[in-house]
């Protein structure tokens, strides 16, 4: 049974798509078609803040509203639920699905904690670094659920049991969730958020965007944000300065692994092809225009349910197996983010909020990288990245390419700025909490963090415009 508040919020969301979709158009404010999209948006953001459903279930307004009030055609919301961006997402989870089973997701998170030392300073520092080279590999939502749980094993058998009463633990954790967050800017594997970024950008110009683009234009920033993020960290007070037995801990866990299985180099093997051969794609984009990165990911994917065990002799993925490991709610968030783009885009709401915004004098440079990446950072933490780049990248191209800029720069200061989420106990950081983490603690150590990364992400795209 849902509670008063709940209830309330539940009917507010439509009374809010009512009022901007039907009042502003009826005061002549706003045209009709653009009123509905803005209503749409509005409606959408505000459950997800608010949650009265999952945000999963909000996912799926889309369709719903543009059945209802027919504000677009419906075959072209409806095929963003099936767009090759979420092929890539599917593919991506058909080829670490064998991972928890075989044991590789262990063998590579242990290994690489394995060169960690005792003192606090070295854990954060490794737990960070781990997070972010393994969520430039995979979603960082998979980083967070790989690691935190070894994490909470390691400070158990340290000693430390009662994790939101633990002050060791809060760092750590922290490090896995802000790392993840991090590196997950770095590729386009690192997040739905990023394949969301490059939906709008390949949509805005027609052609295919090469995945090695969007590594040279954010690697500069995923170094200096990792070593903003870690330097204030490292400069907080500690009260303990280190722990026992971690290094120990890891290695012999490690070693209880034993050799690396034939299983576990076929699937390992099969996910670097597919990583590899999405950034040099240019490379055979002429010879294979149709294997972009989404369908080599399903082919490679596919593979796994073909491919016999060497150790169990039965195939390394089923499609029951399949259906456990897909985060199917994470491919419905992204299909309904990309729907929300279309309805904003062709009812011509983003055209309405760009004339709205060019109200605030906006020209480009510092002002309006800031506007745009507060905005970004604001929904990523009420929310998650990837609803923040469903909302703020259709607006950011529709705003620059109506001021003469190039949107595909500001695109990228913007996905900067969305990249992160670190104070609220929502999306990836809710792993954490479940895991013990303190939701008041991380709200207070995430606010300086937060502040700095923001800058980072200001001053960088403020460079990516100019260099762009």
């Amino acid at each position: 049974m849902k509670n008063s508040k709940q209830i309330i919020n539940l009917f507010i969301g439509p009374i809010l798509y009512l009022l901007i979709g039907y009042g502003l158009s009826s005061l002549g404010a706003i045209e009709s078609s653009p009123a509905k999209g803005i209503g749409v948006a509005a409606w959408m953001i505000f459950w997800w803040v608010t949650r009265p459903v999952d945000i999963t279930v909000t996912a799926l307004l889309p369709i719903l509203i543009n059945a209802l009030f027919d504000i677009v055609p419906m075959e072209n919301v409806i095929s963003q639920y099936s767009s090759s961006s979420i092929i890539l997402i599917f593919g991506s989870c058909l080829l670490t699905a064998p991972w928890s089973e075989i044991g590789l997701d262990k063998r590579i998170s242990l290994k690489a904690l394995s060169l960690i030392g005792p003192s606090m300073k070295s854990q954060i520092t490794v737990w960070l670094l781990a997070a972010v080279v393994l969520s430039n590999m995979m979603p960082n939502v998979v980083v967070v659920a790989i690691f935190t749980p070894i994490a909470v094993s390691m400070l158990a058998a340290a000693g430390y049991k009662d994790i939101k009463t633990c002050e060791v633990a809060t760092p750590i954790l922290c490090a896995i969730a802000w790392g993840a967050q991090v590196g997950g800017a770095g590729t386009p594997l690192g997040g739905a958020m990023n394949i969301t970024a490059i939906s709008f950008i390949e949509e805005f110009t027609g052609a295919e965007f090469m995945y090695v683009d969007w590594l040279i234009r954010m690697l500069p920033y995923t170094v200096l944000a990792t070593v903003a993020v870690l330097t204030v960290m490292l400069l907080r007070p500690m009260k303990t300065g280190s722990l026992e037995g971690t290094k120990e801990y890891f290695e012999k866990c490690y070693a209880e692994l034993g050799p690396m299985k034939k299983d576990e180099k076929i699937s390992l093997v099969l996910f670097i092809a597919a990583m590899l051969g999405s950034f040099v794609r240019p490379l055979y984009a002429d010879l294979l225009p149709g294997l972009v990165p989404a369908y080599l990911f399903l082919l490679l994917g596919f593979a796994n349910f073909i491919i016999v065990s060497a150790e169990k002799k039965e195939l390394l993925l089923t499609w029951d197996k399949a259906q456990k490991e897909v985060m199917w709610g994470m491919l419905l968030l992204f299909a309904g983010g990309l729907a929300l783009g279309q309805i904003l885009t062709e009812s011509g709401a983003n055209d309405t909020i760009a004339s709205l915004m060019s109200g605030f004098n906006l020209k480009g440079g510092f002002g309006t990288i800031l506007i745009f990446a507060a905005f970004a950072c604001l929904i990523s933490e009420m929310t998650n990245s990837t609803v923040s780049a469903a909302v703020t990248i259709p607006i950011v191209i529709g705003v620059t390419n109506k001021l003469g800029l190039n949107p595909i720069s500001y695109v990228f200061a913007t996905a900067m700025a969305m990249n992160f989420e670190s104070l609220l106990p929502v999306s990836v950081r809710a792993i954490s909490v479940g895991y013990g983490l303190d939701p008041d603690k991380l709200l207070k150590s995430g606010l300086p963090v937060m502040l700095v990364r923001m800058t980072v992400a200001v001053l960088m795209g403020l460079v990516t415009i100019n260099l762009f």
